[in-house]
């Protein structure tokens, strides 16, 4: 399926998708290779999008929650909410993400959607991730507060696995 068609069609709910690949990334530099591994499949036309999102799309929304690690996240999260999800911070930073989860009362359940060129996404996600990889970060989680170096690391890892996963080289 090409970029626009994927785009085109109905949304996919993705916590049904079947075809999704599950990934495990245990270095920043293992979901880059990754990322160069679909970009190279997707310039030579034998990429498959099994979501909802282009591969541009996904690099740009991985690089906006990745920035959000030395940025202010807009999100305000209620405490109970917080509470619940900080009971489970072990499980978000070292199991998988579950697909098709949306944040409640964000449009389109989740923030950094905006449509990006590859071209544009790529270098993002590529200068975001190299930071992480030797930063540690200066903005609190909008759920966790502030994380260790190494959870951010695990936690952006986590989400590169689910959104990656989507995207099929043929």
């Amino acid at each position: 399926m090409s970029q626009s068609a994927s785009t085109a069609a109905a949304p996919v709910d993705t916590s049904r998708v079947t075809t999704r690949r599950l990934l495990h990334f245990e270095t920043v530099d293992e979901m880059l290779a990754e990322a160069d591994r679909l970009v190279s499949a997707e310039r030579a036309g034998r990429l498959t999008h099994v979501g909802n999102w282009t591969l541009g799309r996904t690099l740009g929304h991985l690089a906006t929650w990745t920035e959000y690690s030395y940025t202010a996240c807009p999100l305000k999260v209620p405490f109970f909410i917080k509470w619940f999800l900080r009971l489970r911070k072990r499980a978000f930073l070292y199991g998988p993400m579950r697909a098709g989860v949306k944040i409640p009362g964000v449009p389109g359940g989740t923030l950094g959607t905006a449509p990006v060129s590859l071209d544009e996404a790529l270098p993002r996600f590529r200068s975001i991730s190299e930071r992480l990889k030797t930063e540690a970060p200066t903005a609190p989680s909008p759920v966790f507060g502030m994380l260790t170096h190494q959870e951010a690391i695990a936690l952006n890892l986590r989400h590169g696995e689910l959104h990656l996963g989507f995207h099929v080289a043929g």
